[in-house]
């Protein structure tokens, strides 16, 4: 069963998220730009972008596993905006916290297609 990615919450929230990350990084040292803002931003990109490939998916299993990927790169972006923050000294308490706010939309996805 395929998904619209574009009516997907989780997809939209996300989307909007690596906006919010490219102007994060922006701020950060230019000697960062093959470091961590390239890390960071692939990071990010690859959230909404494993949630779209899974939705085209034609069964709810491969989709769990779009989703599974997607949830891995939150984990490594929020490590990563973890990390510039020790480094460069960036609030990006509001920034984790909507990330995990993200992860949370992307288990609960996960769950309800598990238990279809």
């Amino acid at each position: 069963m395929r998904h619209n990615f574009r009516e997907l919450d989780v997809w939209k929230e996300s989307f909007a998220f690596v906006k919010e990350v490219y102007s994060l990084t922006a701020g950060l040292p230019d000697d960062e730009k093959y470091g961590l803002i390239g890390q960071i931003r692939r990071s990010a990109v690859s959230i909404p972008s494993n949630i779209a490939e899974g939705s085209g998916r034609t069964t709810e299993k491969d989709f769990v596993h779009f989703l599974s990927m997607a949830l891995s790169s939150s984990y490594e972006l929020e490590t990563q905006l973890l990390l510039i923050e020790e480094l460069y000294k960036l609030d990006v308490k509001s920034n984790v916290e909507r990330l995990q706010s993200i992860q949370r939309r992307i288990g609960g996805l996960k769950r309800k297609l598990i238990n279809k």
